[in-house]
């Protein structure tokens, strides 16, 4: 039998078969899939292959083969350096959802996740949640990102759940289409999904006051049909993003605004930092390249997982105090 996984608590998988039902499904064995050390072999949207077998009373689905992906988000897993965790697979379109304050979401982090899904093939829209919330200061600096990323070829969105501003825009996008909520807890993915959704009523918690940032509910990362032809995969909050197997001849690459001024740079193998002729740094003085994006470009060449502007690089597999 095949179908998809619609949720992976770790050792046991829900599997969705062609036919439209749904099966607890384990593994047998160890899975190794083309060279990943990753820490979960399955991840949610993966196709799978699977035979059932009694058990007393039940039938379980046993998984015997992962098909080909057509791609996957991946980041470095909870303090294993030289492991990775998948967070989802064969998924047409990222919403990363982003907050000023209450929490905080900063550019690093943002950058982080942007050249991940580009070198991973796979559309992201910025989402700028709870505008309903922000003050003066704090709009300016949603125009401010927005301009830097529109700029760069990003669709960015302005949106409110609880004012129902441009939830019918992602909506529209999402038609036919296996989707996917990321950011960090607290950002309100909860509550859009609910607007976009209602009948999934997904459970959510308050801001934490004394760490600004959100008691997330979400455990696991789990997919949910929807009513209007499109898949919803919610994901747990993310506090820090880490950036795996980046060459770093290729990185720049994954910098849109970098790659497009490549071909003007004195040397084929620039890396933009001290060479002589380089169209990146000449753009960057000339203020047409964002400082922050170079500023994230520099902390990934250089294999910084904390600063002062990126939180440390957990995935969050429990809830906040």
């Amino acid at each position: 039998m095949t179908g998809v996984v619609y949720k992976s608590t770790g050792s046991w998988y829900q599997v969705k078969s062609k036919e439209g039902v749904f099966y607890q499904c384990r593994i047998k064995g160890k899975f190794r899939i083309k060279g990943i050390k990753s820490t979960n072999p399955i991840a949610v949207g993966d196709n799978v292959e699977f035979e059932l077998e009694k058990k007393g009373d039940e039938e379980i689905g046993v998984i015997k083969r992962i098909k080909d992906r057509d791609n996957f988000i991946v980041r470095k897993s909870v303090n294993l350096s030289k492991q990775t965790h998948i967070i989802a697979a064969n998924v047409d379109l990222v919403f990363l959802l982003i907050t000023i304050n209450n929490p905080p979401t900063f550019t690093a982090f943002i950058d982080r996740f942007l050249v991940t899904t580009r070198a991973y093939r796979v559309d992201t829209v910025l989402v700028f949640n709870k505008i309903d919330a922000y003050e003066i200061e704090e709009r300016a600096e949603i125009l401010y990102l927005k301009d830097i990323y529109e700029a760069i070829g990003y669709t960015c969105l302005e949106v409110s759940a609880t004012e129902n501003k441009n939830v019918d825009a992602i909506k529209e996008l999402m038609i036919g289409k296996t989707s996917m909520f990321v950011g960090h807890s607290g950002v309100g993915k909860t509550t859009l999904v609910n607007a976009i959704e209602p009948s999934l009523d997904l459970k959510t918690k308050e801001i934490s006051e004394q760490h600004q940032q959100g008691q997330h509910t979400t455990t696991f990362a789990e997919m949910f049909d929807l009513s209007f032809d499109a898949r919803i995969i919610d994901t747990p909050g993310i506090k820090g993003f880490g950036v795996v197997d980046m060459d770093k001849y290729e990185l720049g690459d994954y910098f849109p605004e970098f790659f497009e001024l490549k071909q003007y740079c004195k040397f084929n193998d620039c890396l933009h930092l001290k060479e002589p002729q380089c169209a990146v740094k000449a753009a960057l003085e000339d203020e047409e390249i964002s400082w922050s994006r170079y500023r994230s470009y520099l902390q990934i060449l250089e294999g910084e997982e904390e600063t002062e502007h990126y939180r440390t690089d957990i995935w969050n597999e429990e809830e906040e105090d």
